[in-house]
This record gives structure tokens, C-alpha cells and sequence, in this order.
């Protein structure tokens, strides 16, 4: 074989190794943070089910609290949940199921 053909293939191989060790290296992050967001739902979901007595929703800053996490994810994660902000605009939020929109 010419070394033309052999640095074609030693070109291939690498750039084959270091593109599944990217992909591999790229799942265990995101592994990870899933199983974080996966708890953080479920965290979530129990607090909206069971609201303090005599409210129907919780806030978000309450929610944002409880979970450890930062408005904008707390908000992705409620979203994914099946919940929604109240029409009032004062940051509170319930279950879909719970609270339907009209």
C-alpha cells in the first residue's frame, strides 16, 4: 500500500477516535444534568400537588427555592412538567391538569 492510501486511513481512524470520544464525553454531561433536572421535576411535581392549605399555587421564587435552581431552569423544568404561570402576573404557577386554561 502507498503512503499516500496509509495517511488517508491514519486520518480516518483518528479523526473516527476522537469524534466518538467527543460524542461519548458530550452524553455523560448530559447524563448528568438530565438526571438532575429528572429529580428536580419530580421534586416539583409533589410540591404543586400538594399546595400549602388554603392556596391553589405556589410561586416562583418558592419553587426556585426548593429545587436549588435559578428562574429560567425552574421555568423550562415546569414547562416539561405540564404546568403553567398564572394570568395575573404574579409569578405563580400550578399544574395543568389542576388549573386549566379556558
Amino acid at each position: 500500500m502507498s503512503d499516500f492510501w496509509l495517511g488517508i486511513i491514519g486520518v480516518l481512524v483518528g479523526g473516527g477516535v476522537s469524534l466518538t470520544g467527543s460524542i461519548l464525553l458530550e452524553q455523560f454531561k448530559s447524563r448528568k444534568s438530565r438526571d438532575l433536572d429528572n429529580r428536580r421535576i419530580a421534586l416539583l411535581k409533589r410540591m404543586l400537588e400538594n399546595p400549602p392549605a388554603g392556596k391553589e399555587w405556589r410561586t416562583l421564587s418558592a419553587l426556585c427555592g426548593v429545587i436549588g435552581a435559578d428562574e429560567a431552569t425552574t421555568t423550562r423544568l415546569l414547562i416539561e412538567l405540564g404546568a403553567r404561570g398564572s394570568e395575573t402576573g404574579n409569578g405563580s404557577w400550578a399544574l395543568l391538569e389542576d388549573k386549566p386554561l379556558r
